[in-house]
């Protein structure tokens, strides 16, 4: 059966139809509203590294054809008859996930992230079998469980990263324990990721330094993300003078790169998080773990009941991602440029007013 003719509602997006990565117009359809599910209108869509990822199949699991996109926002047209925290014209958002068990420890502790029958929003297969498609399209279809109200006084644009990059780094953060005022925390690379985990920490009343093997990136981040201090990454004699001094630290490189020099930067007891992805492994020197009681961990998104939470504490304290706004038909472009690292900081697709059908 082709994908138009799968479930009933008509859809239009544009995917990726090899690992080649490139992306095209794409007809396809989505399901009925059911009882639970919620149907909204896709505003904007945010671009996340994991989508480049896997258009590419660089992470050996993606399907095709592959319609990306879990930064997605937009306006409720549907609810189903049992859906209870949702109303027609509500502003609403779906992250990285779509599906969960529901009975696991996990799900029962507000923990569907790491329920390991859980469903990504795209490239995976719903409980009916039939493909996940994500937010490059024009209608999104969810359980209301998986669906997030973004507050009024929050921009959907620049809200829309907040769906994975912001609970991204917001769970460690509070996790860990790297949330009480007056604690002292390192957040490695300036990107997608790292600008809303200075963000969030800072409104958490953390003194934040970041690290970063871009020199030229310590004016943005001091004068307009206000750290409190930067380190270049690559300076011995920088990284040298600030051994000891982080309470923990949010890696969000998804780059191999050399965790030694970190390990080296926490203090006794201090939290090395891992929260970008790298596609192969780093190396892991156990010695410096155990002279100072060092840990290196990893954290992924976070449940539902914590994504609810972090809207509204980014919209208590006027959280956003910086974001460049794109038309649809630029994503190949931005793909290549966000390989480059050329974004200051997210990519946001404008799908209301550019996503056209043209097939």
């Amino acid at each position: 059966m082709s994908t138009e003719q799968e479930h009933p509602k008509k859809a239009f997006g544009w995917a990726a139809r090899d690992s080649s990565g490139v992306f095209s117009p794409f007809k396809f359809s989505r399901r009925e509203t059911g009882d639970k599910d919620v149907m909204f209108k896709v505003l904007y869509c945010g671009i996340c590294h994991s989508d480049l990822h896997m258009a590419k199949n660089e992470w050996g699991i993606s399907t095709y054809p592959l319609v990306p996109g879990h930064e997605i926002v937009g306006v409720v047209t549907e609810v189903g008859s049992r859906v209870q925290k949702f109303n027609v014209g509500d502003k609403v958002g779906v992250g990285s996930m779509v599906g969960s068990c529901t009975s696991c420890e996990n799900c029962t502790n507000n923990l569907e992230n790491y329920c390991p029958e859980w469903i990504i929003t795209f490239g995976a297969k719903y409980y009916d079998g039939t493909p996940t498609y994500g937010g490059y399209s024009d209608i999104m279809v969810a359980n209301e469980h998986f669906v997030v109200r973004i507050p009024e006084t929050l921009p959907l644009d620049a809200a829309a990263p907040l769906l994975c990059a912001g609970i991204t780094t917001y769970s460690p953060l509070r996790y860990f324990g790297l949330d009480k005022p007056g604690m002292h925390v390192g957040v490695v690379g300036l990107g997608g990721l790292g600008h809303v985990a200075v963000k969030f920490a800072k409104a958490m009343g953390v003194k934040v330094t970041v690290i970063s093997t871009s020199p030229n990136k310590k004016v943005e981040a001091i004068e307009h993300l206000c750290a409190d201090s930067f380190l270049v990454s690559r300076d011995e004699d920088q990284m040298q003078a600030a051994m000891g001094t982080l309470d923990g630290i949010i890696d969000t490189v998804s780059a191999v790169h050399p965790l030694l020099p970190l390990i080296g930067l926490l203090k006794s007891h201090g939290k090395l998080v891992m929260v970008g992805a790298p596609e192969k492994p780093l190396e892991l020197p156990v010695f410096p773990l155990l002279v100072g009681r060092k840990i290196v961990a990893g954290s992924g998104i976070g449940g539902m009941k914590e994504t609810q939470e972090m809207i509204d504490f980014a919209a208590k304290h006027s959280i956003t991602a910086d974001i460049e706004v794109i038309p649809m038909d630029y994503v190949n472009i931005a793909m290549e440029r966000l390989l480059k690292g050329d974004v200051k900081y997210r990519f946001v697709i404008d799908i209301g007013n550019t996503l056209k059908s043209t097939l």
